[in-house]
């Protein structure tokens, strides 16, 4: 059954569910209602936890047998299953009706899932999730442009700070809709702020303050075809600690995006109603930006280069041989339009 994120809190103060299922494309969002689930579980003493990533090859069987096994070392379990793709095929699927007709005692089972579409949430497994009795659905949406400002407000008076209207407007043009930016943002006001109001002086401050190499600034530069400027940017950003899964999902977020409205250019809708139509929201200072970008490559393109990033994943997670640094150096230049030889290595 359905439950709202909103509610999520004051379930679990209750009983848990055996099943609860996060869904929806806002990493922070998603990220929280999954650890907001996970602490309620080690308060309630589920000692083991076992996480399953289901991407291609995987073993479906290992659900059903890590459900059905004991543990060795707790009496109760979380078990994660994350499905990036969120589509489990015909075995997956069938394993997920056969879990929910029966779900473990003292066994948890989160699945972390994106955006379902319209054809996926009528199929079968999915409608079993959705609006079964045994999981818990949790529909995590995007937040708009107009709702952006009373978040970041709801978000300081979190943090325990208060701002002027200016200040929350200034943040929210700044991170022009991520709300991962404005978290982070926020945690920097905090240690500034000292308990005082924040302003707009104190919001400026915080930027000022900023990394001189930005995330958001190496992407405005490979949007913009700034090919050089993109790798001194990225050069500053190792140099600074940036770790590369925190550039490589900025890249791919934004490739994304744009193999979505190349696609729908392509089959002639007008770009501005794309534009309009996006989610995440495209606010109208970035798509000059986006317009560029998308006048050098074909949709196909776009989606080669979300094969180039599955690719610089696996280089991060080991799984894979090169370095995910020259990897990231090649998309980089992808996006911004330049082809240049690096070694793998």
């Amino acid at each position: 059954m359905k439950l709202n994120p909103g509610q999520l809190a004051k379930h679990l103060q209750g009983n848990l569910a055996a099943v609860y299922v996060v869904s929806g494309d806002e990493p922070l969002l998603c990220q929280e209602a999954c650890d907001a689930i996970r602490t309620a579980c080690r308060e309630r003493d589920f000692g083991e936890r076992l996480v399953f990533n289901a991407e291609a090859n995987f073993d479906w069987g290992q659900l059903l047998e890590a459900g059905a096994s004991l543990s060795l070392f707790a009496e109760k379990r979380l078990i994660e299953l994350r499905l990036p793709s969120g589509k489990p095929g015909d075995k997956g699927a069938a394993i997920l009706l056969e879990y929910l007709q029966r779900p473990p005692e003292d066994t948890v089972l989160l699945v972390s899932l994106p955006k379902l579409d319209g054809s996926t949430q009528k199929t079968k497994w999915a409608k079993a999730l959705i609006d079964g009795d045994v999981a818990q659905f949790l529909q995590i949406w995007p937040i708009d442009v107009h709702q952006l400002p009373q978040w970041i407000r709801q978000r300081l008076s979190q943090a325990g700070l208060a701002a002027s209207q200016e200040a929350v407007d200034l943040i929210a043009t700044r991170v022009e809709g991520n709300l991962l930016a404005a978290a982070q943002e926020i945690e920097k006001l905090k240690l500034l702020a000292d308990g005082q109001q924040i302003d707009a002086a104190t919001v400026q401050a915080a930027v000022a303050d900023s990394a001189r190499f930005d995330v958001f600034g190496l992407i405005d530069a490979a949007l913009g075809g700034e090919a050089a400027h993109c790798l001194r940017m990225l050069e500053g950003l190792r140099g600074e600690g940036v770790e590369p899964p925190v550039i490589l999902w900025a890249l791919a977020r934004e490739i994304r995006v744009l193999a979505s409205l190349a696609q729908q250019f392509g089959q002639g809708v007008p770009l501005e109603k794309a534009f309009s139509q996006a989610r995440p929201p495209i606010w109208d200072k970035r798509r000059p930006l986006m317009t560029r970008a998308l006048q050098r490559h074909s949709a196909s393109r776009w989606n080669q280069m979300l094969q180039d990033a599955q690719i610089i994943d696996a280089q991060i997670k080991g799984q894979a041989a090169g370095s995910p640094w020259n990897g990231l150096a090649r998309l980089a230049l992808l996006v911004a339009g330049q082809r240049i030889s690096l070694p793998s290595a």
